[in-house]
């Protein structure tokens, strides 16, 4: 499910079961990220497939990247997989106004 950038945040702080997934690439990762982030880059390809079924299915997951296109796509994905709660960040870490760390 696609969410803007303030429904998204505000889903997320209200969310006790929340995964914050970052599928940026490590050297967009430097440049910062959300808070408590995992990155699992969609670019690995079929690693990024393993790296997903490693996760826990039944939390809700937070999806982002640079622009919102990626993390669309690794939602789809993730669906596809089985996982039942996606939200894609509309507008990705370029837009995002909320808390960054290094």
């Amino acid at each position: 499910m696609d969410l803007s950038q303030k429904d998204w945040e505000l889903q997320l702080k209200a969310d006790t079961n929340a995964v914050i997934l970052d599928v940026r690439t490590e050297d967009e990762c430097n440049e910062g990220i959300i808070p408590n982030a995992i990155n699992i880059d969609i670019y690995k390809g079929q690693g990024f497939i393993y790296q997903l079924e490693e996760l826990d299915m039944t939390k809700n997951y937070y999806v982002y990247c640079k622009v919102g296109g990626r993390s669309a796509q690794a939602c789809s994905v993730m669906n596809q997989l089985g996982f039942k709660n996606t939200y894609n960040l509309l507008g990705g870490f370029m837009n995002w106004k909320g808390e960054v760390s290094k």
